[in-house]
């Protein structure tokens, strides 16, 4: 890392103690374990938001219009 940032964070203890397990088997330290995950979960932000912004032109259908067209098609 070229610049590290210290945060504080708090865990629960079980996951804490899963973390320190997994950091054990794989040689690596909480703090690479809880990077990765943050980073895995920044990206699928990432990607949800671009699916959003490509499909924001689409029509808004409403729930009740949805279940109606299941049913009339004998999906429901």
């Amino acid at each position: 890392m070229s610049s590290v940032r210290r945060a504080t964070i708090y865990l629960d203890p079980a996951l804490h103690r899963a973390l320190r397990i997994k950091a054990a088997e794989t040689d690596q330290s909480v703090s690479d374990l809880v990077n990765e995950a943050v980073k895995l979960i920044l990206a699928e932000d990432a990607a949800d938001l671009a699916a959003f912004r490509s499909r924001a032109k689409e029509p808004n259908l409403d729930f009740e219009t949805v279940l109606e067209d299941l049913r009339r098609r004998g999906k429901l």
